[in-house]
């Protein structure tokens, strides 16, 4: 969740960090802070609020500034609160009591309460409500003991409980900075330079610097130096890494013309279908080819999907997607709750997870889980080199590149694409009796992207609906078969960035409960694109209509009939029914982009959301 990074080189220290952190914000935004080693000494600076508080505070009270052919080495942070509330006291980094050792974190010391009791019969003094701060205290700790830097970090790590990443320097090894990772607490990147290394949470962070890559699995400890980089395990035992060379560029993470990051992905989704599609489908045959993703000898008996909010959204249609083209059953779970429930797991069957950032800690530990059970373990996920991609036995890219925006908007398309993708394969892998052809449903794809494109044009409309509705405190969304879940994504992304309250529904349940919300000051928003139940969304229509509701309609062009009946319509081409989700969802990501906008919401940045999830 937290934003972290390291830096050890020739470059001014500071400035490399503040840039890492601006790239890094939308992981969080509650405080944020920098320590940089200076003259045998640490000096820290830290701000609440949003980065650029602590711009202005490092500008007001400078830190240490580069010295010429001198090392310079400093760690930051941008935090997203779990322990202790949104004050400058919290803010990382955190120093131990003497200030020789100071700590950036990310994840939840599950036993710090514990730890903190033995820290303070000792005499330790806490400055923080953090679980961080304890961190600190043992390293320091450890140290004064007699231990050196290296044995105090792998001593101090042993000791903690749960999913953490952590970075740490110390006044005693003044060249060197060290990074641990447990468990699956976001991800830990070493950026390797000419002379120079570089620490992140996650790739964006460093790519202004390097694409060459070392990623820490659970139980790794960087030991980063400017000229070399070793890895340890938990025992202190080299382990052998190869670099991963990321094709990312720093511009593809800037906003360029854009207002808005969002804004800018919503009008990416044509690209990253593109990409998502180049080299897996053969448009003359209809082939399919998914080359990191072995199929077994057999169909799977049943597919477990596990993921959180928008993944699990994805999840919800590619149920629909396989089973009607590959003809296997599919249970789609919320990852948070899935090893909760001790589920039935059998033998040939597939645990797939779906994860933007491949380090969310509910969707790793439910793979965990179906791995424990004895399943085959997949991932559809986008992070090159996640922590997902490679617990997983083979993996989907969704290539959607960088999304900077907390509301995912091109991870949710292109994650369809590859279910669409991931069904096909299966259903030409294993044929069924009474399917759809699998390689026509594949040939329909070449048209995607145009299709998508056609959706991203210029439409007055969506400032219209903004002007109109902009004040309204709530909004339903409905939709039917695979469209249902379209109705709960819209109405998440409305949630999520203007502050609106929204339900999705499916709309055949509309009559058992929220017909009694809808009357004429209650926006519904109705998907009733041409598809198999077209129909019943018509009666749905008619009867929000019955009762003075204002009908705001996803339909297929050219739709007379929908047409007379909404009050508003936002247009999408006619395709397949299974690829209309990638469709739909598109007029809504843009409607909720422009009810935010017009409400003055911070459309990056939503209020108490963070971009990747890591802490249970």
């Amino acid at each position: 969740m937290c934003g972290i990074i390291g830096y050890v080189g020739p470059r001014e220290a500071t400035s490399v960090i503040l840039n890492g952190l601006q790239r890094l914000e939308y992981r969080g935004y509650d405080s944020a802070g920098v320590a940089v080693l200076c003259g045998g000494r640490i000096e820290v600076r830290r701000a609440t609020g949003k980065l650029s508080r602590l711009l202005e505070r490092v500008q007001l009270e400078p830190l240490c500034p580069a010295r010429a052919e001198a090392l310079n080495i400093g760690i930051g942070h941008t935090r997203w609160a779990t322990h202790g509330g949104v004050t400058e006291y919290n803010a990382h980094p955190h120093l131990g009591m003497k200030g020789h050792v100071a700590v950036v974190h990310n994840g939840i010391v599950e036993n710090y309460a514990e730890l903190k009791q033995g820290l303070q019969a000792e005499g330790v003094r806490f400055t923080s409500e953090t679980d961080t701060e304890v961190i600190a205290h043992l390293l320091e700790l450890a140290i004064a003991a007699g231990e050196c830097f290296e044995d105090a970090v792998l001593h101090t790590l042993r000791q903690l409980r749960g999913s953490n990443a952590v970075v740490v320097m110390s006044v005693t090894q003044p060249d060197t900075l060290i990074a641990g990772r447990l468990g699956n607490a976001g991800g830990i990147a070493v950026g390797l330079g000419e002379g120079e290394m570089f620490i992140a949470s996650d790739v964006p962070g460093i790519l202004d610097y390097t694409r060459r890559i070392l990623f820490l699995d659970d139980g790794e400890v960087a030991i980063v130096q400017a000229g070399q980089v070793r890895v340890l395990d938990r025992n202190g035992r080299l382990v052998g890494k190869s670099a991963h060379v990321i094709p990312w560029d720093p511009v593809s993470a800037e906003r360029g013309e854009y207002r808005h990051f969002m804004q800018k992905e919503i009008f990416e989704q044509a690209r990253a279908i593109t990409d998502t599609l180049r080299g897996r489908v053969h448009f003359e045959s209809g082939v399919v080819k998914l080359d990191a993703l072995t199929l077994p000898p057999r169909p799977p008996r049943k597919i477990h999907i596990v993921a959180c909010g928008t993944s699990a959204h994805a999840g919800l249609v590619g149920k629909f997607m396989l089973e009607r083209l590959a003809r296997i059953p599919v249970e789609v779970d919320y990852a948070s709750e899935f090893r909760y429930r001790e589920p039935l797991i059998g033998d040939e069957e597939v645990v797939l997870g779906i994860t933007q950032s491949g380090e969310t800690a509910d969707t790793l530990a439910a793979m965990d889980e179906g791995k424990r059970r004895g399943a085959r373990l997949w991932v559809i996920v986008n992070a090159i080199g996640s922590q997902a991609e490679r617990l997983a036995e083979g993996h989907i890219a969704m290539r959607a590149g960088p999304e900077i925006g907390v509301a995912s908007t091109k991870a949710f398309t292109t994650s369809l694409t590859d279910l669409y993708l991931l069904a096909c394969a299966l259903a030409q892998a294993f044929p069924q009796p009474n399917a759809p052809d699998p390689f026509a449903a594949a040939r329909a794809l070449a048209q995607l992207p145009g299709w998508v494109s056609q959706l991203l044009a210029p439409n007055p409309l969506f400032d219209e609906l903004a002007e109109r509705f902009h004040a309204h405190e709530h909004f339903l969304y409905l939709g039917r078969g695979v469209n249902y879940p379209i109705a709960l994504e819209g109405a998440l992304k409305l949630k999520e960035i203007s502050y609106i309250h929204a339900e999705g529904y499916p709309a055949g349940e509309m009559k058992h409960g929220p017909i009694a919300l809808i009357d004429e000051r209650m926006p519904v928003v109705c998907i009733a694109v041409r598809d198999s139940v077209y129909d019943k969304m018509l009666s749905q229509i008619e009867q929000v209509k019955a009762r003075h509701g204002t009908v705001i309609a996803v339909a297929t062009e050219g739709d007379v009939e929908i047409a007379c009946k909404a009050d508003y319509v936002l247009w999408v081409p006619e395709a397949p029914e299974l690829i209309t989700p990638i469709l739909s969802v598109i007029p809504l990501q843009r409607l909720a982009y422009h009810l935010a906008v017009r409400r003055g919401c911070d459309v990056d940045q939503p209020r108490n959301l963070a971009k990747s999830v890591t802490v249970e």
